[in-house]
């Protein structure tokens, strides 16, 4: 093997796929998937991706980086310290559209020079909305979508294009499950797109495509992902399409397979400790005294919905404790996190946490409509007390939202908790929303996720920041890789690949101007 594997990365959202393969070590202690590109077309994740290409420049981050974080420095500060890094993420990331002429003048040059310069992995995700079943059903409801007009639904086809340049040792696709069962005009997408795959360039199986995990049925099945499986605290299920050139592995039948972790990781392993916030008022002003007096109101509303119910009894006593408990406190919890509080030791802790950030950033409560507060005040305390999150028959007619599709059965569990003994449920876009599937588990505190916390889920690294406003930052989240599952992925991939006869840099150079 040589020095290792320049990536791209493509797709590549606010670069949770390239966190993961730039973060791998080798057993000889060295880094042997080096992102040399990353592209990615919506402006706000792209200046995430930009800024985490900056802060891979240095073996241990600035102090001025930390600054920025914490909010005592400017981002052009923080750069105008940092030129040649700066430099050098620029050359990294690409601000382009995928399958867009511009896009192919810019990155085809980009593309043959590193194909000459030795072997390569490709990296990334096409855009899933056309795929995931939330997205279909949206779908089915306008009359004149037309899935086959739907550019969405091929954009995978400009990442085999990018492989027939690139010539990868291998690549790594990433797509939601419903890919499973999307069609377009009665023709199977994941059928169309594992045909294609196949025949990359003209030829029959030029990439042999390798199941992440065992299963016993075999088939694609091998290729869904369910995270919480493998120690991230999220129950995150995903396909991912690993292939590798047919040339390397000629003769290999059996290859290293995704570990499963020893325990499932929860919500209170990257959760519980963190700085107690309060949510914020979205209507009428936002001090801390009105806070608790709407709060506290919150609770007894959700209480009195509760009389007469005897089952529900105990979370009726315990709204009430809560209650009495927020009115009682001299001084309120603020909304933004400014302290960095360790997480207890565990599986997770050391890849999450900095030691030397000043606080958390991108740990900000929204504000939430007091008509919400009482909704979010019974549904975490009914988990406090059952263990489970309620669906819509558990809610009192009293905090029954005005939705029509409420009694439907179709959105049952319309307010979620986040269960502290559990993984999440899917950190989704959705959250950019209203918060409503991501409540917090601790009912005193009566909001929704932060997006740190929601990124912790994600396992998103601490001095990961994000940039754009709010809800730009909840969709750069939802719709990533998490970071540590990609550092898994890449851990299998290297295994296979070292033990590959690789060409020499010269050699590669030699097969590529030939063609």
């Amino acid at each position: 093997m040589g020095s290792g594997f320049k990536v791209v990365d493509v797709f590549a959202g606010p670069g949770g796929l390239a966190e993961g393969f730039s973060s791998f070590i080798a057993n000889d202690g060295s880094s042997p998937f080096d992102i040399a590109l990353s592209v990615e077309k919506e402006k706000s994740a792209f200046a995430t991706l930009r800024l985490r290409a900056f802060s891979r420049q240095f073996a241990t981050l600035p102090s001025e980086y930390y600054r920025f974080l914490a909010g005592n420095t400017s981002k052009d500060a923080l750069v105008a310290a940092y030129p040649k890094q700066w430099q050098a993420a620029i050359d990294e990331t690409r601000m382009l559209e995928l399958g867009s002429d511009e896009a192919r003048a810019e990155l085809d040059p980009i593309l043959d020079l590193l194909k000459c310069e030795g072997e390569t992995v490709l990296i990334g995700g096409p855009p899933c909305q056309a795929y995931s079943l939330v997205g279909r059903a949206r779908n089915r409801g306008n009359s004149e979508y037309v899935a086959s007009k739907d550019h969405r639904h091929f954009l995978y086809k400009e990442y085999i294009r990018i492989i027939e340049r690139l010539e990868p040792a291998a690549f790594v696709m990433e797509n939601v499950k419903g890919m499973l069962s999307a069609t377009v005009d009665g023709e199977s997408m994941i059928d169309r797109i594992i045909a294609d795959l196949r025949s990359i360039g003209g030829e029959t199986d030029r990439y042999r495509l390798i199941p992440l995990v065992s299963h016993p049925d075999g088939g694609l099945r091998g290729n869904i992902i369910y995270a919480e499986k493998f120690g991230i605290p999220q129950k995150r299920h995903r396909v991912i399409l690993m292939g590798v050139r047919a040339d390397l592995v000629d003769g290999i039948d059996n290859f290293p397979r995704l570990e499963p972790a020893s325990r499932a990781v929860t919500v209170a392993d990257v959760l519980e400790g963190m700085e107690r916030l309060r949510s914020g008022l979205s209507r009428g002003g936002d001090d801390g005294d009105r806070w608790q007096a709407h709060v506290a109101t919150a609770f007894s509303e959700a209480a009195d919905a509760l009389e007469g119910k005897s089952e529900m009894g105990e979370v009726q006593n315990r709204l009430i404790e809560y209650r009495d408990k927020i009115l009682s406190v001299d001084k309120v919890m603020g909304r933004k996190g400014t302290q960095a509080a360790p997480i207890a030791s565990n599986v997770i802790a050391a890849w999450l946490q900095d030691g030397n950030l000043e606080g958390l950033p991108n740990h900000e409560t929204r504000g939430h409509m007091p008509s919400d507060l009482a909704r979010y005040a019974f549904v975490a305390t009914f988990a406090e007390v059952t263990g489970r999150t309620p669906k819509a028959k558990d809610f009192p007619p009293a905090l029954a939202p005005d939705h029509k599709s409420w009694n439907s059965g179709k959105f049952a569990d319309r307010f979620r908790v986040q269960l502290w003994e559990h993984p999440s449920t899917t950190i989704t876009s959705h959250i950019s929303k209203d918060g409503h599937y991501f409540i917090h588990p601790d009912p005193a505190q009566c909001r929704s996720l932060t997006v740190r916390e929601a990124a912790r889920l994600q396992t998103f690294p601490d001095n990961y920041f994000f940039e754009g406003n709010r809800t730009q930052q909840y969709v750069q989240v939802g719709n990533a890789v998490p970071p540590l599952l990609a550092r898994q992925i890449a851990a299998v991939l290297w295994q296979i690949l070292d033990d590959c006869a690789l060409e020499p840099a010269a050699t590669a150079k030699e097969r590529a101007a030939a063609q």
